[in-house]
């Protein structure tokens, strides 16, 4: 019964159709790289505190022969103490350079694009979005897109704070009231990709899903130059 139970959960999972891990940017492509680059540290850790824990459990466990036994007291060892208080750190090097490279790169600063580049300020707002081009076009449920050429988008909301996110493009921002916020992206592949809000805002919350379509560059100065 208990089987039947968690297999119906995969069935439930199977409409989580919002995949982190399939990037269609290098932004995306990026922060893809910090997932799977804190998750190959964690597992490292793990592995080696696992195996010390057993090694030390079978080698240290009390027996017949031992019970009696008084342990070898330890003033100190410091190769030991070198191991443990290095290897910690060139981990979190490993971890934070690569991290602080990339935050940058998408941040509000690292955010400065080329003459060629699209704008697009991004609105949010109880329970929708905006999105408005450079010729004064405006959108709400579907954002466009050009393939292979860069976009910026303009962040900022009228009301509470919420979260700008289309996984297949980038990672979530927050989008918040009197400030602006900055996401630079490079669409590589054309196609339809599903956004949403990515921080509960209110009951109507789940209305805040929208589309980001990328079509070749032609067809988007085409259909941005429509009436």
């Amino acid at each position: 019964m208990k089987i039947l139970v968690l297999l119906s959960f995969l069935f439930i999972l199977s409409g989580c159709n919002l995949r982190v891990l399939d990037p269609k940017t290098q932004t995306a492509s990026d922060q893809a790289f910090l997932i799977y680059l804190s998750f190959g540290i964690m597992m490292f850790v793990v592995l080696v505190v696992a195996l010390l824990f057993i090694a030390f459990t079978v080698k240290y466990r009390e027996t017949e022969k031992n019970r009696h036994d008084v342990p070898k007291h330890e003033e100190g060892n410091r190769t030991l103490e070198i191991i443990w208080t290095v290897l910690p750190i060139i981990l979190l090097i490993g971890l934070a350079v690569p991290t602080v490279m990339i935050t940058y790169d998408v941040s509000y600063i690292g955010a400065s694009s080329d003459d060629n580049a699209v704008h697009v300020n991004v609105t949010g707002e109880q329970f929708r979005w905006t999105f408005e081009y450079e010729n004064g076009k405006e959108t709400h449920k579907k954002l466009v897109l050009p393939e292979d050429r860069e976009v910026i988008f303009h962040l900022t909301s009228k009301d509470v704070i919420h979260s700008f996110w289309v996984p297949k493009l980038a990672g979530k921002i927050d989008v918040l009231p009197g400030e602006e916020n900055r996401l630079k992206v490079t669409p590589e592949e054309t196609g339809t990709y599903q956004g949403k809000c990515a921080e509960y805002c209110g009951t109507l919350h789940a209305d805040m899903r929208f589309e980001a379509e990328v079509m070749e560059q032609e067809e988007f100065q085409a259909w941005l130059n429509e009436e």
